[in-house]
């Protein structure tokens, strides 16, 4: 099945190259692309391949591009040499053509191979990219602290390498003439067993740097343990609405905009709940379906601070046509990928774009909260729910220590949350909040 579109062109956005200096090629992209999909036996039917191409149709808008059309196919079996029939990539390619696309892009992860072959068959006419480049391409345009760099760095170079067989040949032909585009924001050069070991030696110099990044991370959150600080990490598909959730938590001034993966960089931000218990919050990257492996690899320093998190709360967008499958796919990732958490609270956001009768067929269950982080609404709801969650790890206290139970204040100020101290005529009193196990030492100073 075909279809064109008529969009109005305009020339895509340009941004700083994230690779190596002597690597880097002119930037610029064709500002139309034709969106290729396809289905086999057994795919789950409730996520269709119009969803996935609309996502795709959406990644490529976030990265400055205008889908003119799209096409897919239902195969039996994958063609291991080119993906889809000659046929029906015959048809794809006049399709395209007639569409003035200058880039066509596949909604899955090519073989090294078939994207070799899929080149050749396309021509110098057309650039050929599969999701993951795209993806990765978003991810170098929104990076902006140096460890995003470096993660997305390695991710980029891990995907490539294996792939220079033509991409550099062909990369020096369009140096030559028209820009690179899409995709290709990074190394390019001819001489491919150079190519080669630069790009092992920038991996391996990449590892290196993100180990540090890694080890930076952990002495972190080591402190944050030492001072008894809840960590919550905010999770969900992108654009769910986890940085405006964010900001509405803790007045962050966190990048929120209606594109994918807006937010790439993780943000923390202490916030003081209204019981006083001080808490950490955490944005993290996006999730969606068919994240690249080697990008989750990569991203490992990052997504670290969900596994070690206290709480998580998983920010979905109740507005969405597909909100459950988009649940389903991050709670199978955070599954796979962050070895699962006990402690998760389901936040369904946007709530304020809901008309009366979609309120009334919607029911949170226990551990489940319906809220708008652009109004507000929902969000002491919320709250209250987070304090309740964060009980099992902290309680309330406030407590008259003697002067003489100093080793006991000590042990509160290390493995405690103090509020509020004061001195008086028969000990300090404190009030705060100290973990389950210590309860039976401190019982008797309770007031």
């Amino acid at each position: 099945m075909c279809k064109c579109f008529q969009y109005s062109v305009f020339s895509g956005r340009m941004t700083p190259c994230m690779a190596l200096n002597e690597l880097i090629l002119p930037e610029g992209s064709p500002a139309s692309a034709f969106l290729v999909g396809w289905t086999l036996p057994g795919e789950n039917s409730a996520w269709t391949i119009e969803d996935s191409l609309d996502e795709l149709s959406e990644l490529a808008r976030t990265d400055g591009l205008v889908e003119t059309g799209r096409a897919y196919q239902r195969l039996s079996a994958v063609n291991p040499a080119m993906l889809l029939g000659h046929g029906k990539l015959d048809e794809i390619r006049q399709q395209a053509a007639s569409c003035s696309a200058g880039t066509v892009i596949f909604d899955g992860e090519l073989e090294p191979s078939q994207q070799k072959n899929l080149e050749n068959f396309f021509g110098d006419n057309f650039q050929v990219l599969d999701r993951t480049a795209l993806i990765l391409d978003i991810f170098a345009r929104h990076a902006r602290t140096r460890e995003g760099q470096l993660q997305v760095q390695l991710a980029q170079y891990q995907y490539r390498l294996p792939r220079l067989t033509r991409m550099w040949t062909h990369l020096a032909r369009q140096a030559g003439g028209r820009r690179g585009g899409v995709g290709l924001r990074g190394p390019g050069e001819t001489q491919l067993e150079i190519d080669r070991r630069r790009i092992r030696t920038k991996i391996a110099h990449l590892k290196k740097e993100i180990a540090q990044v890694s080890l930076h991370r952990e002495q972190q959150r080591e402190k944050r343990r030492r001072n008894n600080i809840p960590v919550i990490a905010i999770v969900g598909y992108t654009n769910a609405g986890k940085s405006t959730l964010l900001n509405r938590l803790s007045d962050a001034g966190v990048l929120a905009e209606n594109r994918l993966f807006s937010t790439l960089d993780p943000t923390t931000r202490r916030v003081k709940l209204p019981s006083g218990r001080m808490v950490l919050f955490s944005d993290t990257v996006g999730l969606i379906k068919k994240l690249p492996h080697d990008l989750v690899a990569a991203f490992r320093a990052t997504f670290e601070e969900i596994r070690e998190a206290d709480l998580v709360l998983h920010c979905a967008d109740v507005m969405h046509p597909q909100a459950h499958i988009q649940r389903e796919i991050v709670e199978k990732e955070l599954d796979s990928s962050f070895e699962g958490h006990r402690r998760v609270m389901l936040v369904w956001n946007k709530a304020d774009a809901l008309c009366e009768n979609a309120r009334s067929t919607i029911h949170p269950v226990d551990g489940q909260f319906l809220v708008s982080a652009k109004t507000g609404e929902g969000i002491p709801g919320l709250l209250a729910g987070i304090e309740s969650a964060l009980s099992d790890i902290q309680v309330p206290v406030e407590l008259l220590i003697p002067y003489d139970q100093g080793a006991l204040l000590s042990a509160l100020y290390t493995t405690g949350t103090i509020g509020k101290i004061s001195e008086e005529e028969n000990g300090t009193r404190v009030s705060g909040f100290v973990p389950q196990d210590l309860l039976e030492r401190i019982g008797k100073y309770r007031v």
